[in-house]
């Protein structure tokens, strides 16, 4: 009875001294994974920083705390109020970036680091805000966003943190003010579109001048090349006709019945009241005459006697039922 109560204390001891082995090597062996530190304490002082990999550690002297991600990480605080310089109250909403670069000042610099660069970064939020008008923060954000990223990346040097980068993801004023802002904006596309519609209208008066000025100017053109083709077609036809009367050596006859037969001609029109007879009509006559009656005897034509320098007025009859001409 005593040797078997012996061998199973002995195996007791046996199995409490193999799982002692085991516990103080896992406490001994530590596995640090990538992007990811290990702050190590000796006795309760900083010892070293566990970089990834496999990690040696005295058990029960030395202490590892939470493992810190290195990786860059991405906060969003709540909208804050902020008041510009015109008096006008926004809230703002932001979005934050940052990078623990110094794992041992990040442990030991600050407290809480969310809360401490949510604090920070409200404060300067609103001191830069503060000295912008509404419009001017509407639309300088990325100016807003670069001051902001340099006054945090300057205070959180020490604790170990890189700021990447802060963007104001909304920018919300009043409802009062968000109307007066969209019937201002209306009433600005509506200026632009009046300037764009006269500036249409101007563009195509100009266009439309610019058209008849080329169509009066061709217009122009062509009439004078159409009455100069035609004095050169009556140039050439009189000159035409003075050479066939000078080389077919007309006769008095002739020219006298040429002269008779366009008589007619200057007595046509409806204003034509008095017709006077040309003094070269008698002679005319006496022309035509001797030279009928010189074909028919078959002697030379006589000259006719020359008419009187100043014939009577011969007036061509009234209508019935008229008024005698004056």
């Amino acid at each position: 009875m005593l040797a078997a109560s012996g061998s199973l204390i002995a195996g007791i001891v046996a199995i409490v001294v193999v799982l002692f082995i085991l516990y103080v090597f896992a406490r001994t062996i530590r596995i640090i994974p990538q992007a990811r530190a290990g702050v190590v304490e000796r006795l309760g002082k900083y010892s070293r920083t566990l970089s990834p990999g496999l990690a040696i550690v005295v058990p029960f002297i030395d202490r590892v705390r939470p493992l810190i991600d290195l990786r860059e990480q991405v906060v969003t605080f709540p909208p804050q109020p902020v008041i510009t310089s015109d008096n006008v109250s926004v809230n703002v909403d932001t979005v934050l970036y940052f990078t623990i670069t110094d794992p041992k000042s990040a442990t030991y610099e600050i407290a809480n680091p969310l809360q401490a660069i949510e604090q920070l970064t409200v404060t300067t939020l609103r001191n830069i805000i503060g000295s912008l008008t509404l419009e001017d923060t509407l639309t300088s954000r990325d100016k807003v966003n670069d001051q902001l990223r340099v006054v945090l990346d300057e205070r959180t040097g020490k604790w170990g943190i890189r700021i990447a980068g802060v963007e104001l993801k909304s920018i919300d004023p009043p409802a009062s003010i968000q109307e007066a802002m969209e019937k201002q904006m209306r009433a600005e596309r509506d200026r632009r579109a009046a300037i764009l519609n006269a500036e249409g209208v101007k563009q195509s008066q100009i266009l439309t001048a610019e058209g008849q000025k080329q169509s009066q100017i061709l217009t122009a053109e062509g009439e004078r090349q159409s009455a100069i083709l035609r004095a050169e077609g009556q140039a050439k036809a009189i000159d035409t006709v003075f050479s066939a009367i000078h080389n077919g050596n007309p006769d008095e006859g002739l020219l006298s019945y040429q002269y008779l037969q366009m008589l007619p001609e200057l007595a046509k029109g409806d204003a034509n009241k008095v017709f006077i007879i040309p003094s070269e009509f008698s002679q005319a006559l006496g022309n035509l005459g001797g030279a009928i009656a010189g074909v028919a005897s078959g002697g030379t034509r006589p000259r006719p006697p020359a008419a009187p320098a100043h014939p009577p007025a011969v007036e061509p009859p009234h209508p019935p039922g008229g008024d005698p001409p004056h």
